[in-house]
């Protein structure tokens, strides 16, 4: 295979310099505060809270859908470039400008559609809600715990609802909820043409079986297709009770055979079956000294899964507690012929899951770090763990594997850290190297996905390129060109 992470392309390729002209144009369509152009101004959109950084001519932010068409119409016509931009907190480079100054980035961060009370739109009948593309979510969250609702997508990081959408977000519930594909009801959305079309499907029905299901071209295609400017989405109730427990499989053989006792005896109350390997675990505990290692001496195992159940109703007087029930689950496992667990600890969930979502975090300062976000069939997961474990040493040596993921769909996490004075990395080649290794195992050796719920930025356009087939990315540019034929986005799907 030809090396995919030089081959990257962008949609918007052939940007001009933006004149003084142009600028004074748009400052006349989105007033003072809608328009940046100083330097210290921009830095914040220029750079990604991780990675990606590039320099932007300008960065617009409307306030609504009927200005952001205005800005998109005035953009189209002018042949000017805009990179969407939501939260900028995506790990992909999708929502940066490039270096050549000539890219502008439309921020969503003004678009916090409220009602006519400054509220956020809660439908409790329906149990859905209407939001601005704008809102964070813990923002949403907040609003919606006040009246014991939740929007369901667990993220270690605080993405705004647009770019969520535009990159389907799944998450480590995803198990219990799905991901965002599955929680969206509804969306409005501009076109990238010369009149900036606005597309409302914002009915918020669950069913409507009367043709195309528009809504989906746009969520998962990071901005291509359209600018999302608001939606309706779906909420759950707040869970009231929950427990959870640290599970140390036999060993990764044993991993899916306790996954599947533990959906066979725990139902929809299984919520999360979230693996964390030990070196992860254990530069989350060099990271955040305070975080309670719960293991005897202090000794990671090889594995451990956070395995959670929750109710969304307070304990009846006859119930059995949740707790209760989570450990005549596991007791019933141990006694499982082979002996899948090994050993098990039930706890605090907020205290378990402080571990799991200071894992980011903890492998970011172990080193250089190249991240993958994969996914595979739920079977094959720790066949591919195994496999790394076994044959990357071979070719990378001292390359240290620090992952974790989502067991439960599939998901992987898998980091890659490299001393930071490791001579490799003055190589230009060596990383490009190693992530085109590790992408040609996935997809080719295991049937794996490169990007599991980050979708396609700059840093994987090539690995799309090479692995989509042709039909699939001439129907897209089909799309593309029905849809928003303007120069919008960081990402060339067809």
């Amino acid at each position: 295979m030809s090396d995919p992470v030089v081959a990257a392309s962008s949609s918007c390729v052939t940007a001009s310099s933006v004149t003084e002209r142009q600028l004074a144009d748009l400052q006349e369509i989105l007033g003072d505060k809608g328009l940046l152009q100083g330097t210290a101004d921009l830095a914040t959109y220029e750079t990604c809270v991780r990675y990606g950084a590039g320099t932007a001519a300008f960065v617009a932010r409307p306030q609504n859908s009927a200005e952001l068409s205005r800005v998109l119409a005035y953009c189209v016509t002018q042949g000017i470039c805009l990179i969407p931009q939501s939260g900028n907190s995506g790990l992909v480079g999708a929502s940066t400008p490039d270096g050549t100054g000539t890219q502008g980035v439309l921020s969503l961060d003004r678009l916090t559609l409220r009602d006519q009370n400054g509220k956020i739109e809660l439908d409790e009948d329906n149990r859905s809600v209407t939001v601005g593309a704008g809102v964070r979510l813990s923002d949403l969250n907040s609003f919606l715990a006040e009246r014991g609702y939740s929007f369901p997508i667990d993220l270690g990081a605080d993405p705004r609802i647009g770019g969520m959408i535009a990159t389907n977000t799944g998450g480590a519930r995803f198990l219990r909820y799905g991901d965002v594909r599955q929680n969206t009801l509804g969306i409005k959305v501009v076109l990238a043409d010369a009149q900036g079309t606005e597309l409302d499907f914002m009915s918020g029905l669950r069913k409507d079986n009367t043709g195309v299901d528009w809504k989906q071209i746009f969520i998962g295609t990071s901005g291509v297709y359209g600018v999302i400017t608001e939606a309706v989405l779906n909420v759950e109730r707040l869970p009231k009770q929950s427990a959870a427990a640290l599970l140390v499989p036999r060993d990764e053989e044993a991993v899916l055979p306790l996954l599947r006792a533990l959906e066979e005896r725990c139902g929809s109350q299984l919520t999360a079956f979230e693996g964390m390997s030990a070196e992860a675990m254990a530069c989350a505990f060099d990271h955040v000294p305070s975080l309670r290692n719960p293991f005897p001496g202090g000794e990671l195992p090889g594995y451990a899964i956070l395995a959670e159940v929750s109710r969304s109703w307070d304990k009846r007087d006859a119930e059995e507690s949740l707790d209760d029930l989570l450990e005549a689950v596991l007791a019933e496992i141990w006694e499982f012929d082979g002996e899948p667990l090994a050993n098990a600890f039930i706890g605090r969930p907020e205290e378990m899951w402080s571990l799991r979502h200071a894992l980011s975090e903890g492998v970011k300062h172990a080193g250089k770090l190249v991240p993958f976000d994969v996914s595979f069939r739920r079977g094959v997961l720790m066949e591919f763990r195994a496999a790394m474990a076994q044959d990357l040493p071979k070719h990378f040596p001292e390359v240290r594997i620090c992952d974790f993921g989502h067991i439960g769909d599939g998901g992987l996490h898998f980091n890659l850290a490299i001393a930071k004075d490791d001579p490799r990395l003055a190589d230009e080649s060596f990383i490009p190297s190693l992530r085109n290794w590790v992408v040609t195992r996935v997809v080719e050796d295991f049937n794996g996905s490169f990007s599991a719920e980050h979708a396609i930025g700059r840093s994987n356009q090539g690995f799309y390129d090479a692995y989509t087939p042709e039909k699939i990315k001439n129907l897209a540019a089909g799309l593309k060109d029905l849809t928003s034929p303007g120069k919008l986005g960081a990402v060339k799907l067809g």
